[in-house]
């Protein structure tokens, strides 16, 4: 994630290429993933929203256009991908962070809706980042993730490392997410399974 050169092709081949690697041929390509996400997040005018390895900014630009005077931050860790994401943004309601996920530099409950879509994945301590995003989504705040989902008899903890060797990624039981975020005390959680992906949707009670 720090090449000068995956920022390029980010958008238009690196992005869509995983999602059809983890989704297969018959999953949402990423229009469909930008429809889903606006579709979890019920996003309104003015909220506070946060992008959560956000890389060049592509989900970050779409929600910025829906909160009109509202707030729209998006974080991630690498200096190329933030470099990018200013280059190709022209909205006045977006921020950009560098920072990590499993220590977001944010006060409790500064966010109305939360998306963390094709990262958690990838992160070194991902049941801390999802610890850290519950901390700073506001009571009633709307959080949608994008992940890994294994499938099959085998469980995670066998599969996952031949996999996280082979492509970095962490493959996440199907399970384990939902779980966590309800160990977490959220609420109305969804999971919709494509794949070797999975969407998960959670409120943060009132």
């Amino acid at each position: 994630m720090a090449s000068h050169t995956l920022p390029l092709i980010y958008e238009q081949l690196w992005r869509p290429l995983g999602g059809r690697l983890l989704m297969g041929a018959r999953g949402p390509g990423m229009r469909g993933e930008h429809e889903i996400a606006l579709r979890m997040l019920t996003l309104s005018a003015g909220e506070r929203v946060l992008d959560v390895g956000c890389g060049p900014g592509n989900f970050t630009r779409t929600f910025a256009a829906e909160i009109a005077d509202g707030l729209v931050v998006g974080l991630d860790a690498s200096r190329t991908m933030l470099a990018r994401a200013v280059r190709d943004t022209a909205a006045h309601n977006v921020a950009y962070v560098r920072g990590d996920a499993s220590a977001l530099p944010f006060q409790d409950e500064s966010f109305n809706a939360i998306c963390c879509f094709a990262a958690l994945y990838l992160i070194e301590q991902p049941m801390r980042a999802v610890s850290e995003v519950v901390r700073v989504l506001a009571p009633g705040g709307r959080l949608a993730l994008l992940s890994s989902c294994n499938r099959g008899p085998v469980p995670a903890s066998i599969t996952s490392p031949f996999v996280r060797r082979l492509t970095g990624v962490r493959m996440f039981d199907r399970n384990e997410l939902t779980d966590a975020l309800r160990d977490h005390g959220l609420s109305h959680i969804e999971q919709r399974v494509e794949g070797l992906a999975q969407f998960v949707a959670a409120r943060k009670p009132l």
